[in-house]
C-alpha cells in the first residue's frame, strides 16, 4: 500500500517541537559555558552551509527573548570560488533583517596554487580562512566569533585526532584563539546533525555547496563521518554517550601524566569505599544499557 503522507497538524506539531528542542539546546550551551554576556558583539560566520544559516537562525530567535542584550552582525567570507552566487548570501541576510559584512577574498586561488591536484585542501583553505577572519572581527569590533560546529562535528574531530593524530583532543565549544585576541564560540554544541537537516529542509535556507572541497570523498572528516552515522544506525546512543563522555572526563583513569601525579601516588593502607577497584569488572559493562545498545559481555581466557 502507498506510504500516508503525515497530516499537517501532526508535521507542524514536530516542527514545533524540532523548534523548542533547537533553541532549548543553543541556550543552554550558551549558558553552559557563558558564550554570550551583556553588550557582546557576536560575529557570525555565514558560509551558506545548513549549519550556519541554522545558527543564525537560532540566534537571532533567542536574541528576541534573551534577559541581556547584545549584537550579532553576519560574516561572509567569499572566496571566488567559480560560480560562487554572489548574489544569494546578501539578499537572504537583507531580507531576515540582521547586520552583515561580505568580505572578499581570493583564497581559491591561493589553495590551487598551493595545493597539489587531487591532495586534501581543507588544512591550507581553514588556515587562510581563519586568519581573515580573525582580522575581520577587530575591524568589526567584535567580542565574540561564532562557528557553526555541531555536536557530530565535536565527536568526528575527537575520533579524527585519536586515529590520525595521536592525542585526545576535541572542538571545544569555546576558547581563546589561537592570535589570543579572540574568543570563538560553537553554539550548536549540543545539536545533532539530523536535526539541523530537518530544520534546514523547514527553514528553506538557499544553501549554497562548497566546489573547493566539497567533492573529495576520500577526506579522513568523511570517513569518520560515515563510521559515526553507522554507529548510531546500528547502536542508537553511541555517539551520544561518546559526546557525554568528552564531558566526564577522569584524568585518574586515563595516562597522561601532565594531569594526574601517577608517579606520586602512594597506598594510605585506609580503605576507601568510593576507590577505585583495580580487578573488578568495569561498572559500565556490568550496567543495564540505558540507549538500547547492545553491551559486549567479556569472558576470561580459559585456564591452561
Amino acid at each position: 500500500m502507498p506510504a500516508v503522507a503525515p497530516s499537517a497538524d501532526k508535521t507542524a506539531h514536530e516542527i514545533n517541537k524540532l523548534s523548542k528542542r533547537l533553541h532549548r539546546l543553543v541556550g543552554q550551551a550558551v549558558i553552559d559555558f557563558n558564550m554570550i554576556e551583556e553588550g557582546d558583539r557576536v560575529m557570525v560566520c555565514v558560509s551558506g552551509g545548513k549549519d550556519s544559516y541554522a545558527m543564525l537562525d537560532i540566534l537571532l530567535g533567542l536574541q528576541k527573548r534573551a534577559p541581556i542584550r547584545f549584537e550579532l552582525v553576519a560574516v561572509n567570507l567569499d572566496q571566488k570560488q567559480p560560480g560562487f552566487p554572489e548574489h544569494v548570501l546578501p539578499e537572504y541576510l537583507a531580507k531576515v533583517g540582521v547586520p552583515f559584512h561580505i568580505e572578499n577574498q581570493d583564497t581559491y586561488s591561493i589553495v590551487k596554487r598551493v595545493i597539489p591536484e587531487g591532495k586534501t585542501t581543507c588544512g591550507l583553505c581553514s588556515r587562510l580562512r581563519r586568519g581573515i577572519l580573525y582580522r575581520v572581527a577587530g575591524e568589526l569590533g567584535a567580542t565574540k566569533i561564532a562557528l557553526g560546529h555541531h555536536r557530530d562535528d565535536i565527536v568526528q574531530t575527537l575520533f579524527m585526532n585519536m586515529f590520525f593524530g595521536s592525542k585526545m583532543k576535541g572542538m571545544p565549544p569555546k576558547l581563546v584563539s589561537d592570535d589570543g585576541k579572540n574568543v570563538v564560540i560553537r553554539p550548536l554544541a549540543y545539536v545533532t546533525e539530523a536535526d539541523l537537516e530537518r530544520w534546514a529542509e523547514h527553514r528553506q535556507f538557499p544553501i549554497i555547496p562548497c566546489t573547493l572541497c566539497g567533492s573529495q570523498d576520500n577526506l579522513q572528516r568523511v570517513q569518520i563521518k560515515q563510521m559515526l552515522r553507522e554507529w548510531d544506525k546500528r547502536h542508537p546512543g553511541r555517539v551520544e554517550n561518546v559526546f557525554s563522555a568528552m564531558q566526564h572526563i577522569v584524568p585518574s583513569h586515563l595516562a597522561d601524566r601532565n594531569l594526574f601525579p601517577f608517579a606520586a601516588l602512594q597506598a594510605t593502607g585506609v580503605a576507601d569505599a568510593h576507590g577505585d577497584r583495580a580487578f573488578d569488572d568495569d561498572e559500565a559493562c556490568s550496567a543495564s544499557p540505558s540507549t538500547g545498545e547492545a553491551m559486549m559481555t567479556l569472558r576470561p581466557h580459559a585456564m591452561p
